[in-house]
């Protein structure tokens, strides 16, 4: 435990480092805020726009989750199919390894003109750069499934469904969850991405309109929101990831204590 509080101080300490070395770095050069806003600009300026920057979070945080949500459902199925079989993983990969390389920006002019602007792109967008991060990492951890217990299975009469049930899924968790904090946080960049081409409404809107108009503290401040949100997140599904797959890590906690 002393080495958890040890590393958790640790990392405040770097974060308010970083924060007050850019202050400070802001005002020995006397950097303006067109620039480069101080922390202290930013923060002031969150809670002097916080009322109209609701909207915008509460709209992107939505369509994050929505099409996360989406993406996450899509990648697991895909991702079994692909990791239970060794032919599909061989025919498979290859092109979604091609389509994860696109970039995702040039996919969101097509969402427009299939749908129109607004929040159906957006949802598309992160769902679309959702689905890869957990496609590999379930079809991996299915795929890197001990032999040993499988063979024991079927000695036991155990159908392939409950192999795949028993075995299977269950050693693919640490590898799902791990997929699931990459893709949460790839998410909200979709999100911005297509709130920023084609949105109406949402950070990525907002921080455009607000750089257009030099308002860099503003965009900054929508940085600021992102970064929240995802880490938020992150540390959401890291506490779940901890709940569900605490038997992965008893060797780490055993090195902590």
């Amino acid at each position: 435990m002393k080495r958890w509080y040890k590393e958790r101080f640790a990392s405040t300490a770097l974060i308010v480092g970083f924060f007050l070395v850019w202050e400070l770095a802001c005002v020995a050069f006397g950097i303006s805020e067109i620039v480069l806003p101080r922390p202290s600009q930013i923060i002031v300026t969150l809670f002097d726009r916080w009322p109209a920057l609701v909207p915008h979070t509460v709209q992107t945080l939505y369509t994050t989750l929505v099409g996360f949500a989406l993406g996450v459902g899509i990648g697991v199925v895909i991702g079994m199919i692909i990791g239970s079989s060794r032919v599909a993983y061989d025919v498979a990969f290859p092109l979604l390894v091609g389509l994860s390389s696109i970039p995702k920006v040039a996919v969101v002019p097509i969402f427009v003109l299939w749908f129109g602007a607004g929040t159906v792109p957006a949802v598309l967008t992160a769902m679309v750069i959702s689905i890869f991060p957990v496609v590999v990492n379930v079809a991996t951890g299915l795929a890197t499934t001990e032999p040993e217990l499988e063979d024991v299975l079927r000695t036991l009469r155990a159908s392939r469904t409950d192999i795949l049930v028993n075995v299977g899924l269950p050693r693919a968790m640490p590898y799902f969850f791990a997929s699931l904090k990459v893709a949460v946080t790839l998410a909200f960049v979709g999100s911005v991405i297509a709130e920023t081409v084609a949105g109406n409404r949402g950070i990525g809107n907002m921080m455009l309109i607000a750089s257009a108009n030099f308002n860099v503290p503003l965009t900054f401040a929508g940085l600021f929101i992102l970064a929240a949100m995802g880490i938020g997140l992150y540390l959401v599904f890291a506490a779940i990831e901890k709940r569900v797959t605490g038997w992965a890590n008893r060797k780490a906690e055993l090195a902590m204590g």
